[in-house]
């Protein structure tokens, strides 16, 4: 089991920062044309044995004349985003926080849709085996939690959940969050390597399925339904390209209302034959426990307060200072034209932390 202590997790949030420090030294995307010419290649990372949403809208025809351009899978969130700050692809995706955290670090970029969360059927939950002492969060002190990566999404509701449980700070530090690939996570919570597991989609499903775990807690419970992450572009590339980063972003947005609209059955099948026909000697059958994107607004379309939320979160650990960005600024909803145009008035305000997801979801 491949594993990073706990105390590696500030080194790691630190390196978020580096695209910055590349951007500033004059890397940018280098589809980007200058003048008239705007590129019509996006280059982007997948993930294996999964589609992602600009895929589902190219399949759809929804891109246009925009063409993707595969380079190959990331690892996570936070490394998608770096290599699109840095200019290595054209788009990037992760969390929220981590998003928050590179635009801190003076990056030049901007989330422009949002394309997962939590709901009801699309969620992160946090299991421990059916016969673990474990009930609260005071019961994880001194434990291991088993996460895909440090510093984004799983840590950051582990952190919520155990203050909202009443953990100081100290108390907080003792729970060990460890990256666990995700492959593997299941099978380490089985052998007792780690005492908490953190499931989300197809390998959620199937290890329930299994039986012998139950839920501690998940990020729906935590927060109701919200937008948990967003792709983002650099300045340079809206500015000199946005007629294709609009057909982009509608692209998108409409490919999630189009998930909805659709009986699920023929979602996963479209899926299933978007993996066959790039023939990358992927595995189709975890596909049928796809259920929902999780995305909570019409399209895809940014409010704030699923930024605000993150602000608060890193302000509050200290990796960014109070008032070290502003949410306005880091995102914009101009290129998303799915259905009404009235949701671009979202791009100026900045929402106030009341408006951050509760857990009621309201």
């Amino acid at each position: 089991m491949t594993t990073w202590h706990a105390s590696t997790r500030r080194q790691f949030l630190t390196l978020l920062g580096m695209s910055a420090a590349a951007v500033s030294c004059g890397t940018t995307a280098t589809g980007a044309s200058s003048g008239r010419g705007q590129t019509k290649t996006l280059r982007y990372q997948g993930w294996a044995g999964q589609v992602t949403l600009p895929e589902l809208a190219a399949d759809l025809g929804y891109l246009e004349d925009v063409k993707l351009k595969w380079i190959g899978n990331t690892t996570s969130g936070p490394q998608d985003i770096q290599s699109a700050a840095t200019g290595q692809i054209d788009f990037g995706g992760a969390f929220n926080g981590a998003v928050v955290k590179l635009a801190a670090n003076k990056a030049p970029i901007k989330a422009v849709i949002s394309y997962y969360g939590a709901d009801k059927n699309a969620y992160n939950g946090y299991y421990v085996l059916d016969d673990s002492p474990i009930r609260s969060a005071r019961d994880l002190i001194g434990k291991k939690v088993g996460m895909n990566t440090l510093g984004a999404h799983a840590e950051a509701l582990l952190d919520i959940y155990l203050e909202r449980g009443g953990l100081s700070r100290e108390q907080a530090g003792k729970v060990e969050p460890l990256v666990v690939p995700p492959v593997n996570t299941e099978q380490s919570l089985r052998q007792h390597q780690i005492e908490v597991a953190v499931l989300g989609g197809i390998l959620r499903d199937k290890a329930l399925a299994k039986g012998g775990i139950r839920e501690l807690f998940s990020d729906y419970g935590l927060l109701g339904a919200f937008s948990a992450g967003t792709y983002v572009m650099t300045d340079r590339f809206l500015q000199q390209n946005p007629d294709t980063a609009r057909i982009f972003v509608t692209g998108v947005g409409r490919a999630i209302e189009w998930s909805r609209a659709t009986p699920r059955k023929e979602v996963v099948a479209r899926m299933s034959d978007i993996v066959k026909k790039r023939g990358r000697n992927e595995d189709v059958a975890p596909l049928q426990y796809w259920k929902s994107w999780g995305v909570a607004e019409t399209a895809g379309r940014i409010t704030g307060k699923e930024l605000q939320l993150w602000v608060d979160w890193l302000a509050k650990r200290g990796d960014i200072q109070k008032g070290q960005v502003t949410v306005s600024e880091l995102y914009t909803n101009k290129f998303n034209t799915t259905g009404s145009k009235a949701h671009e008035a979202g791009d100026s305000g900045t929402p106030s932390p009341s408006s951050s997801p509760s857990k009621s979801g309201s």
